[in-house]
């Protein structure tokens, strides 16, 4: 009888501290890598170091990573549904398929990023680094990249309607197909850009636009 009641209450402490685990109450990102589907909605993750963390389908909805390190972190599917990432880093990140709605990426780094199918209606990229990030097919109607660096990034298939891109550095980007409708390009570089197939594009106010893209 002693066995059995002692057997359950191990097994209730070890449920516990997995639920505080998963709930975010009790992740330590330095020992917690491994982290696919946790639940860190909300969770205060302030420049906290998860370079290289499992993060595949997690639930990070609400949750503050300003200056978090997430270089090479796997976020495939997650839902980052309005978290705060301001200044993070997430060079070489795997964001493909998550939902990052409303999420504040305000001076983030996503070099090289890969978002492929990532929801970023809403978004605010103010400044953020995008150099070489692939955002084919992304969701970024509506989304804030003001100044943003986009040099040589992919977003071909991409949903920029109503974005506001003014002042952003699209060099060499390939916009092939994208939808650019009702999208502020006023002051945007759009040297070397490929814009062939794009939909909507109004390029009177941009800089360095090639003759092809320019309406008659």
């Amino acid at each position: 009888m002693c066995i059995i009641w002692f057997m359950n209450a191990r097994l209730l402490a070890i449920k516990k501290i997995l639920l505080l685990v998963i709930s975010g109450s009790g992740y330590n990102p330095e020992r917690d890598k491994d982290c696919p589907g946790c639940n860190l909605s909300r969770a205060d993750l302030n420049g906290a170091d998860m370079s290289g963390a499992n993060l595949e389908d997690a639930l990070l909805t609400g949750a503050i990573l300003r200056g978090a390190n997430l270089t090479n972190a796997n976020l495939v599917g997650a839902e980052i549904f309005s978290a705060s990432l301001r200044n993070s880093n997430l060079v070489d990140a795997n964001l493909s398929r998550a939902n990052l709605m409303g999420a504040d990426l305000t001076s983030a780094y996503l070099m090289g990023a890969r978002m492929t199918g990532a929801d970023l209606m809403g978004a605010n990229l103010t400044g953020a680094i995008l150099r070489g990030a692939n955002l084919t097919n992304a969701n970024l109607m509506g989304a804030n990249l003001k100044y943003a660096n986009l040099m040589s990034a992919n977003l071909r298939d991409a949903n920029l309607m109503g974005a506001n891109l003014m002042g952003a550095d699209l060099t060499g980007a390939y916009l092939t197909d994208a939808v650019l409708t009702s999208a502020y390009l006023d002051d945007a570089d759009l040297h070397g850009a490929n814009l062939r197939g794009a939909i909507g594009a109004d390029v009177s106010g941009a800089r360095n636009v090639a003759d092809e893209y320019r309406k008659n």
